[in-house]
């Protein structure tokens, strides 16, 4: 059995519409959810053996923010194959991991992460910016995870719960 955290980052800045997207930084509010989500991965020993996270800046802040909050000391691998909007790339990643993580988390963006949880439980649920899923996987090796993998959607967190 494996477990899945899917976070997708927090909210992001439209400020300076001269900045390249992957190159928006966390507004206010995602500065703010950022650390509840980390002291919710510590407050119900969710934290992970590794994180695997988009490289774009929204998504590397929320990950800053999120392992000071939970006290994450850990491996942490930035792969720009996630800045992607697709299921595929987070699939493939998971795939290749080495079997010793049991819990990983991945850090990206929509909607690719909505399309991800919803290949890997059948739940469609809205993922909305800061939001966290816990999926239960029944594998024994990440190489095993298929879009069939009838996974189960164990917790879903929102931000707005602990407004």
């Amino acid at each position: 059995m494996k477990t899945l955290l899917i976070l997708r980052h927090a909210k992001s800045s439209w400020d300076d519409e001269s900045l390249p997207d992957d190159q928006r930084p966390l507004n206010k509010r995602g500065q703010k959810d950022a650390p509840r989500m980390g002291q919710l991965l510590k407050d119900n020993e969710l934290l992970p053996n590794l994180i695997l996270s988009s490289t774009a800046k929204r998504a590397r802040d929320t990950v800053d923010l999120v392992t000071v909050a939970s006290g994450y000391a850990g491996e942490l691998r930035l792969i720009p194959e996630l800045y992607s909007f697709l299921s595929g790339p987070y699939l493939e990643a998971l795939r290749g991991l080495p079997d010793r993580y049991e819990r990983v988390m991945l850090v990206g963006h929509n909607p690719g992460l909505e399309e991800l949880l919803v290949t890997l439980t059948g739940v469609a649920a809205g993922l909305p910016t800061a939001a966290l899923a816990e999926v239960s996987l029944p594998i024994q090796t990440w190489e095993e995870l298929a879009p069939d993998a009838s996974g189960e959607l164990v917790n879903l967190w929102k931000p707005k719960d602990f407004a």
